[in-house]
Formats: structure tokens, sequence, C-alpha cells
């Protein structure tokens, strides 16, 4: 379930570092090819240290807030698409981040990366 979303993402853009923590998703051999084929550094937190991860922590428990929690998904494919909508157009395009400024990632990412 996270290789495509993977696949997609570096259809858009493609990092220099994987960060993840060590749920078995991360860490299949499937998953680790697709990053080192794309030439990405890869990155596991330690287990049982959720802290190593805050950035991904914080968009789990956003996502499940402010758009999981408040719907009730008729079947898979709605759950996914509404929640790619969410991450896509919501979380990186609408909503500021402290940790960057309070700017979107989007706007980050034009004004620090471009």
């Amino acid at each position: 379930m996270t290789l495509k979303p993977l696949e997609e993402a570096l259809l858009e853009n493609v990092a220099e570092i994987h960060h993840s923590d060590q749920g078995v998703q991360y860490l299949s051999n499937a998953y680790i090819s697709v990053l080192k084929a794309h030439g990405i550094q890869i990155s596991i937190a330690r287990s049982g240290r959720p802290w190593e991860n805050g950035y991904a922590e914080r968009l789990i428990r956003t996502l499940k807030e402010e758009e999981v929690y408040l719907n009730d998904y008729q079947d898979i494919h709605e759950a996914r698409t509404r929640i790619g909508h969410f991450i896509r157009q919501v979380y990186h395009q609408k909503r500021p981040h402290s940790a960057l400024g309070y700017l979107t990632p989007v706007e980050f990412e034009r004004q620090n990366l471009s």
C-alpha cells in the first residue's frame, strides 16, 4: 500500500533523504529498491523513539484529526482518494507549518528550493 504513493511522489519530486519509522512497509525489499534506484539516502528512526520521526508523526496526527476521524469512507478507494487529496491539496498547499516559518510546504519550496 505504500509503494504506489512513493512512486507517485517520485514523479513530482525526488528527495535526497527518506526518513521513516521501522514499519515493515518501509523495510520491504521493493520499497528500499525504489529508494536506492532514485539515489535517495535511507534514514530510519530507532525503535521506541517516535520523536526521531516527529514530522511524520505530526502529519499522521493532523491527517487523523482533520480528515480520517471526520469522515465515514464507503470503501478503500474513497479513503485513498480523500486522504490523497487531503495530503496534496490541504496539508501541502493550504496548511502553514511552524517548522517552515508558517509557510505551506509549497510556499517553502518555491522560496527556498527553486
